[in-house]
């Protein structure tokens, strides 16, 4: 299985429906918290090109926050790209 990331807070519904739903499909995934930590929310920064949170990755490909996540849940399109068989790889 591709690795998956998770650049996140704490306190961010949107962290945790995304968490959620990683552990739901039974994804082992790199949680980082950034909330204390500027070199984590700089390196999510450079990696995203964003601020907000959450912004996920699978393998090296930014899937983006959670909304993003849940629509390629509802096309089918997460279970290829965990997979490594997507198109967009």
């Amino acid at each position: 299985m591709t690795k998956v990331t998770v650049y996140g807070n704490a306190s961010c519904p949107y962290c945790g429906a995304a968490r959620m739903l990683l552990t739901k499909k039974a994804v082992e995934f790199e949680d980082i918290i950034i909330t204390d930590d500027p070199r984590k929310r700089q390196e999510m920064k450079e990696r995203s090109g964003s601020n907000a949170v959450p912004q996920i990755f699978i393998g090296d490909i930014l899937v983006g926050g959670f909304d993003e996540l849940s629509a390629l849940e509802v096309s089918g399109e997460l279970d290829a790209m965990l997979a490594g068989t997507s198109r967009e790889q």
